[in-house]
């Protein structure tokens, strides 16, 4: 390295760091550019401050110290009018897999084999100029990669290898490399770096599955990191940006093989298996029925029952998503362990039930307090004679000695530190703030409040809640007082859950209400609930629908308003699950990931910026419908309106609205704020203690500054943005291709200037990153505990002249138990929200990218995104001193868990903090 770094002027990974600045020419790493910026970056480094040790940053591959300077060779004068050549390398990084299966390994060994014999992986420079006597792109001779056969044992997590170009002196800048392997199998290419040039260092940061030529003829089209603006890209790069995205986009036919880089759209038409029975059909979303967002398509063949359903592809098959979107090695081993543990923790129960029908409840507390304590195994009683009789079982007890720990539950943190705080009313409002589902609390303007619901159909509009069942609880104020000094909050869950409780309640084992709660703000900061309103469908007109439950007075109303509580936390987790988690991260992001690999060129600046906030949420999604929301499967199974759970998540569509999506919308919609613009944030919380609220819009801020920053950088004015027509196809498409059944309505923003830019894609951001986070990793943390959130309710509150009402008042806890999900539906829950709540070592936390100095060309961006991350850092030491606020007493106190679902790092495993940058589990 030394002699390379004589000739070259600098070491290679300084050579590495940046690249050009706006004026769209590669910089010199010698330069006055980068010189004031490397000073500018000792002087602040604090930017370069990991928010975490990073144990598998990407490397730069070194080039070989016999690198020479590449110098135009010297010819007599005669012949100066002909091209001379000379050499540049390039150093290519490609990634390993740490594991492999027989069949993999061969190929390996076959590959290293035939590359010997011209099967080999061959490269072509394309420069970003055009012969002026062709009109096509200046290309270098094909280059073969070196050495592959020679590293073909090679056991590293990445292997660097390199490759010789010829290329003539007129050549100009590199904008695009070819690669074509003509291997037997795929590889992962990492990065391309070409040494050689005058300009510098030319980066390709790749990223990609590079298919075998037999599987895939076309060679495959890398750019540059250098951003271009369609109308700014040279004259050499158009024909292949377009041509990439048109490779992209497909045609629109065929079924997609799982090796395949095609994005395009598709109708909820998977979910159901019709051809299993008719009980595991479910209606197709999507489309003028029932409005909701679009999904990758996979181009399946129809069922045999229903030619509009698609076909069903059953774990552990695969589902098709493009391939740069699946899960890399490490993402997927966290996920399939996860996804192992719940497989034997459901295995056991089942077992149990099987064997002893009377265990098909929770007997105690105990039983719960067991899963954490003792595991499954002992927990369950199971006898040793019958665990050594059954053959799954004893691979399960092998399984057990080996990894010990494997068939126990962590304990959620919401009882880690106090027991019994879930019983208590203050945890009770405390989550409703500061939970897994903070986004449902609204101001009450109104009371009592009104139902929006049809009355000719749902009954009438009007609740029954009055003012003596609340007045007592104002601290002396009337109602009117309290609805004027805005100390009346509500969630109300009424409209969402009373159109689907017949259905529900008519399932085996469910029994739901729509649910009203209405909370009073003390003078302390703390919400305390004084009233649960609980309705039913009106059955008959003498029937007794709506059922107001208030704070309890004596032994048996406590337990009253602990069911209540219980009913009201059940329907909380199904809108948790189905409209905010699912619906409002998840399915309504899809479109705008799709959009933007159809029609935003890698080169795109835009595309550079989202890039990292789509990372594999299309691949969740797609596990999602094979596994969690289809036809009998695990939020079917766990939640209470059970089949009926996707058509509620459709209803819930029916009301969002994408220019609400912004924290500081939402806020003011749901009157938790108002516009100030003498307050931080521009807002005024009327509840200060709110901490979803409170770090949220610090996040919030860090991303709209940094978007803002970029946004104004391409785009300084709003001619720039009307002529971006990649920019304005991306968005027409994900409007009415991706949200087709809504995309007439009027409140979509409009894409006309710089600042309707910034506000687009810092919603699409905050969706991604912080909204997801605050709304998934907590899910293990609080609803671990079954009884704090029980995602299913089995029983209704009895009343008086009900029949069970004798067995409640004999043995009150045993009919709460009952009420709960059966131990089967507890521990599949568990396990599931497990994984769900977990971190893979390979996370990518907002303010951390892949290869961070070389992500894009544009040293003045690449400073601003360190900035970005400074901000990000001190937002996490900012949120770590609320939580020792004493002050603060909806995160600090005896027992009380801190805030940290929107901390922005994180260990790996369930941490109940951290914010990835996007939607990946």
């Amino acid at each position: 390295m030394a002699l390379a770094k004589e000739i070259m002027g600098c070491s290679l990974i300084e050579r590495s760091s940046f690249v050009s600045s706006s004026s769209k020419v590669f910089l010199n790493c010698t330069s006055t550019s980068y010189n004031t910026f490397h000073n500018k970056k000792q002087q602040q480094n604090q930017f370069f401050v990991p928010l975490r040790k990073v144990s598998k940053l990407p490397v730069v591959a070194a080039i070989s110290e016999d690198l020479i300077k590449a110098v135009p060779k010297s010819v007599p004068s005669d012949q100066k009018e002909k091209a001379v050549t000379f050499k540049v390398r390039a150093a290519v990084t490609v990634r390993n897999k740490n594991k492999e299966d027989f069949k993999q390994t061969l190929v390996k060994h076959l590959d290293a084999f035939t590359d010997k014999i011209g099967r080999n992986v061959v490269l072509e420079l394309i420069s970003t100029e055009e012969d002026p006597k062709t009109k096509a792109p200046k290309k270098s001779k094909e280059a073969v990669l070196k050495d592959w056969s020679k590293k073909a044992n090679v056991k590293a997590e990445r292997v660097h290898y390199t490759a010789e170009f010829i290329v003539d002196s007129d050549f100009g800048v590199p904008g695009a490399i070819t690669v074509t392997n003509k291997h037997q199998q795929e590889f992962f290419l990492e990065s391309i770096t070409i040494e050689g040039f005058a300009c510098g260092p030319v980066h390709f940061p790749c990223n990609s599955w590079v298919q075998s030529k037999k599987d895939h003829s076309g060679k495959r089209i890398f750019f540059t990191n250098q951003p271009y603006l369609p109308s700014e890209t040279p004259k050499g790069l158009v024909a292949l940006r377009d041509k990439e995205l048109r490779n992209l986009r497909g045609n629109g036919k065929g079924v997609r093989k799982l090796g395949e880089r095609i994005y395009d759209y598709q109708v909820y038409n998977d979910l159901g298996n019709p051809d299993r029975g008719v009980e595991f059909a479910r209606p197709t979303l999507g489309g003028e029925k029932i409005p909701y967002p679009r999904r990758c398509r996979t181009g399946r063949l129809p069922t045999e029952t229903d030619i509009q359903a698609e076909s069903r592809v059953e774990k552990p098959l695969p589902m098709y998503v493009p391939r740069d979107e699946q899960f890399e090695e490490s993402k997927w081993n966290t996920f399939s362990a996860g996804r192992l543990r719940a497989v034997l923790h459901n295995l056991l129960p089942q077992l149990k039930a099987s064997i002893s029908a009377h265990n098909r409840d929770l007997n105690s507390f105990s039983d719960i307090d067991g899963l954490y304590k003792e595991g499954l195994l002992l927990k369950l009683g199971l006898q040793e004679e019958i665990v050594n009789n059954l053959p799954l079982p004893r691979m399960v007890n092998k399984i057990q000695e080996s990894s010990e720990g494997l068939l126990k539950y962590e304990t959620p943190k919401v009882v880690s530190k106090d027991k019994f705080a879930w019983l208590r009313d203050d945890e009770f409002a405390r989550q409703v703030l500061a939970g897994v589902n903070p986004v449902n609390i609204e101001r009450l303007t109104v009371f009592p409040p009104v139902s929006k619901l049809d009355p000719e159909i749902y009954g009438p509009q009007e609740s029954a809640l009055k003012e003596e069942h609340i007045s007592g609880q104002l601290n002396g104020m009337t109602v009117q007082q309290a609805l004027e000094q805005n100390k009346l909050f509500m969630v109300d869950y009424h409209d969402i859950y009373l159109p689907f409780l017949d259905r529900i309640n008519a399932l085996d084992g469910r029994k739901a209400y729509a649910t009203r709660t209405i909370f009073f703000l003390t003078p302390g900061g703390t919400l305390k609930p004084i009233a649960i309103e609980l309705s039913l469908p009106p059955s008959a007109p003498s029937s007794r629908s709506k059922r107001v439950v208030t704070p309890p007075v004596d032994a048996t109303s406590n337990w009253i308003w602990q069911l209540a509580k219980a009913h009201v936390c059940s329907n909380d987790a199904g809108v948790h699950q189905l409209a905010n988690h699912w619906l409002r991260t998840h399915a309504c992001t899809e479109p705008f990931i799709l959009a933007a690999h159809r029609q935003l060129s890698a080169m795109h600046p835009i595309f550079k910026l989202l890039d990292p906030h789509m990372r594999y949420t299309l691949e969740i999604n797609a596990l999602a419908r094979q596994t969690l929301i289809s036809a009998d499967g695990v939020i079917e199974n766990c939640f209470t309106p059970g089949r009926y759970c996707m058509e509620m998540s459709a209803a819930a569509y029916k009301h969002w609205r994408f220019d609400l999506e912004g924290l500081p919308a939402d806020l003011i919609r749901r009157g938790i704020a108002v516009p100030d613009e003498t307050k931080p944030h521009g807002l005024k919380l009327l509840i200060e203690d709110y901490p979803y609220a409170t770090d949220g819009l610090l996040i919030w801020d860090a991303i709209k500054n940094w978007v803002q920053t970029y946004v104004n950088h391409y785009y300084p004015n709003s001619s720039t943005i009307c002529s971006d027509r990649e920019l304005k196809a991306w968005y027409h498409e994900s409007i009415h291709v991706g949200h087709a059944d809504i995309s007439d309505a009027e409140w979509w923003p409009k894409l006309n200037t710089p600042d309707d830019l910034v506000s687009i894609l810092t919603t699409i951001i905050w969706l991604a990153s912080a909204q997801h986070a605050a709304l998934n990793f907590g899910q293990y943390p609080y609803g671990g505990y079954v009884p704090n959130r029980p995602p299913l309710m089995r029983r209704l509150i009895p009343e008086e002249n009900d029949p069970e009402y004798v067995n409640f008042l004999a043995d009150p806890q045993k009919y709460f138990l009952s009420a709960l999900p059966s131990l089967l539906q507890a521990t599949k829950f568990m396990a599931v929200v497990d994984t769900l709540s977990t971190h893979s070592p390979d996370e990518e936390y907002i303010g951390e990218r892949q290869q961070p100095s070389i992500w894009s060309g544009d040293a003045e961006i690449i400073e601003a995104f360190y900035g970005f991350s400074a901000e990000i850092r001190r937002i996490e030491k900012e949120i770590e001193r609320r939580n020792s606020d004493i002050s603060l007493k909806n995160r600090c106190g005896a027992g009380v868990l801190p805030y940290e679902l929107l901390a922005p790092s994180s260990e790996p495993g369930v941490t109940c903090r951290g914010v990835p940058n996007s939607v990946s589990i």
